[in-house]
């Protein structure tokens, strides 16, 4: 830096690749896989007690656990987060077809062993109404409220209800192994092919069909489950011949929840700084409800239908081995949107309390999770965000606080759940509606994304309206391909740009974007920003020709014209003003074009942009030299290798200098080990920087704007040569 300014000045030799290898030498690393398996299997004290810690993170956190300072914070977050799982049990059931209670399964078995084996002290595992809606359809699917079931061994002789909790334990359990073996396997990046833009829009889509799904609750129509494409819209359809049949205590009801729950919640958002703890206002209006409906007997004098009481704990069961075979295309992007959503959450929250998250363990801790509380009945388990978000608002510090709130639902389950057995269900459906506020309004991004994104933003709406319209599962899979599609077009078809120098820098920028540009003539820069590969090779090959000329048909208009010369000098013509001389049409051997032009039987070379005899037409090349710049080139495979060094040929055998700058070291030792070089593509056009690679240029070809000043000049000199070359061969 100079002293009092803001400028740099850099003194240093002008490096090619080979220059500055020879002058600064390289370390060369063993990458050798024997030493990795190795360190791998090797096994120590050490070495075991880092295994044990990492699969029992419940260690690492609670030998440092501030039992003064922390656990009046988790035993407060867990009560308020237990009677908010108790209430989201109970109504994210519904949305799985199955009976209320088995929601309380979900918010307590889960729970036990993430305490034990999660990495996340803030998240509250248990029902999320995403994972619940895919249950439903594949139990509704399997075991319809009408028409004929699956013929499965093993639900002989159950009722309905019971049929569907063996269903959807199976594909649970199946769920947990999914996630279980990708966890030991080392897989968790998988969730990475989620982006936050794919799991916005089907979030939104799943938070449309949660509501037409609550509909039926909120209106009190008896209304079956449908599954597949298109069932939201037999569903609508099915509401609206019904919609007479509405039981207005139940609208009535669902409606004075979900205004009040909804204030309520605006307001714990406002106050949220002045409120040690937010307003439980679900547990409130359920407790106010259950108490109306049971003073005044609404089940009797409305009809309506309302959370029957069954709840205890159930011996273990195996699974359905049959319900595996129908269920595992099913079950695995279940075990995805599971895991995507709670590492989600996970990941938030460990970057604003500082430690870190494993995403394998957390598979793991998923998994056996999932396999745990499946033998028990319960179903697919996550993370809810407005349930995290309450254990994290009441001073929740660790895992001990969802300890507490899984104490919580067993102590409703054991003791106290006969007194929601006149909980109407259409309460359970409008809590579940006003709690889908945040994901609905997700709908937002799509002018944002439109403005800053469009790719993105077809993502978001290809995702959310196949899900809407497929279903979950497939509209998953859709979203995904319109995800990868956006990136395989945006690697594939790159903008590719070309370059000119920033005045009095060593800067350069596309040319279009800027004024005081400098481009030396006959020197072009071009640039491509993402990996060469198969599928782009030939979009890179077209878009260098866009920038100059094709070097292919150059080449072979040269060697047809190289060949008509040869004819007249062997005819004995001793001037230029001879006639056309009429091409031989004996072009069989067309390879012979595509070699590079041989002056060795003539005694001076010809100068291509200078005018020929006979009519002789050959395109002028104003390019001498081109530089690609491979800052942005992150890796080459054989087939783009091979298309490159195809490419670099056509063009060194029209005479233009080309040079390859900021290569990545690995690709050019890649291109040593494959034999790229040979005597016409040589080492010795790849340069350090785009700038050195310029004034190597510059140095070499000072002057560039001599010849047009004298074309005349140049014309004159093809002509009186090819009269030379007449009179030697004579």
């Amino acid at each position: 830096m100079r002293p009092g300014s803001k400028q740099y000045v850099v003194a240093r030799p002008l490096y090619s690749e080979d220059s500055f290898a020879e002058e600064h030498e390289k370390v060369y690393r063993e990458r050798a896989c024997n030493t990795f398996v190795y360190n791998r299997l090797l096994c120590d004290a050490e070495r075991a007690k880092s295994i044990a810690l990492s699969l029992l993170p419940v260690i690492g956190w609670l030998k440092i656990y501030q039992i003064k300072e922390w656990l009046l914070s988790d035993i407060v977050s867990g009560v308020s987060t237990g009677l908010v799982a108790v209430l989201q049990g109970l109504a994210y059931c519904l949305l799985a077809s199955l009976p209320a209670w088995y929601g309380l399964f979900s918010a307590f078995f889960p729970v036990i062993m993430y305490f034990f084996l999660g990495t996340s002290r803030h998240i509250s595992v248990g029902p999320f109404p995403v994972l619940c809606l895919m249950i439903g359809s594949v139990v509704t699917k399997l075991v319809p409220d009408e028409g004929a079931h699956v013929n499965i061994t093993g639900l002989e002789g159950l009722s309905i209800d019971d049929q569907r909790v063996l269903i959807a334990s199976s594909v649970t359990f199946l769920v947990g192994i999914m996630q279980l073996v990708m966890g030991v396997l080392q897989v968790g990046f998988v969730v990475m092919y989620l982006s936050d833009t794919l799991v916005s829009g089907f979030t939104t889509a799943a938070a449309v069909h949660i509501v037409v799904s609550q509909l039926k609750f909120v209106l009190g129509l008896q209304v079956p489950g449908i599954s597949g494409p298109l069932s939201i819209i037999y569903t609508l359809e099915i509401i609206f011949n019904k919609i007479t049949s509405t039981n207005v205590c139940d609208v009535v009801i669902s409606l004075v929840i979900m205004v009040v729950v909804f204030i309520v919640k605006e307001l714990n958002d406002r106050y949220k700084s002045k409120l040690p703890v937010p307003i439980p206002i679900e547990v409130i209006m359920t407790v106010i409800a259950c108490g109306v409906s049971y003073a005044f007997d609404f089940k009797t004098t409305y009809v309506y239908s309302t959370v029957l009481y069954n709840f205890s704990y159930e011996p273990p069961v195996a699974p359905n081995l049959q319900i595996f075979q129908q269920t595992a295309l099913d079950a695995f992007p279940m075990a995805i949107v599971g895991f995507a959503v709670a590492f989600s959450v996970a990941k938030v929250y460990s970057v604003k309390y500082d430690y870190t998250i494993d995403g394998n363990q957390e598979l793991i801790a998923f998994g056996v999770s999932n396999i745990f509380g499946a033998s028990f009945k319960s179903f697919a388990a996550s993370t809810a965000l407005s349930r995290s978000a309450v254990q994290e608002s009441t001073g929740g510090k660790t895992q001990i606080a969802g300890l507490i709130s899984a104490v919580m639902v067993m102590i409703v389950t054991l003791a106290i759940g006969y007194l929601l057995e006149p909980l109407p269900k259409s309460v359970l459906g409008a809590v579940v509606i006003v709690n889908l506020k945040g994901m609905l309004m997700q709908v937002r991004d799509v002018p944002y994304l439109w403005r800053r994104d469009k790719p993105d933003c077809v993502v978001w709406l290809g995702t959310c309206i196949a899900s809407i319209l497929l279903g979950l599962d497939l509209g998953l899979a859709v979203g995904l391909g319109v995800e990868l599609l956006s990136i395989v077009l945006r690697v594939q078809f790159p903008r590719c740009s070309v370059l000119a120098n920033i005045k009095g820098t060593d800067i350069y920028r596309d040319r279009k974007d800027y004024l005081k540009i400098y481009e030396p003539e006959g020197v072009k820069i071009f640039r491509i920003p993402s990996p060469i590969f198969f599928a782009n090779i030939e979009f890179f090959r077209s878009k260098l020709v866009e920038v100059g000329f094709n070097p292919l048909r150059i080449l072979r208009k040269r060697n047809k014209a190289l060949r008509t010369i040869r004819k007249l000098l062997k005819k004995g013509f001793l001037n230029t003003s001879c006639g056309p001389i009429r091409e031989s049409e004996d072009d069989s051997n067309v390879e012979e074009l595509d070699l590079p032009t041989d002056f060795k039987d003539l005694p001076a070379r010809i100068d291509w942009n200078a005018e020929l005899p006979a009519n002789i037409v050959v395109p002028r090349v104003d390019l001498h030299s081109l530089i690609l710049d491979f800052a942005a080139v992150s890796f080459l495979d054989i087939s783009a290798l091979k298309g490159l060094k195809t490419a670099l040929k056509e063009l060194i055998r029209v005479e233009v200098e080309v040079y390859i700058v900021d290569c990545d070291p690995y690709i050019l030792e890649k291109l040593h080990h494959c034999c790229f070089f040979d005597d016409e593509v040589q080492p010795s056009m790849f340069f350090v920087t785009l700038h050195d690679a310029m004034l190597h240029i510059l140095e070499k070809h000072p002057d560039t704007s001599e010849k047009k000043s004298g074309s005349g000049k140049v014309k004159q000199m093809g002509l009186t040569i090819f009269t030379e070359l007449c009179y030697a061969v004579n």
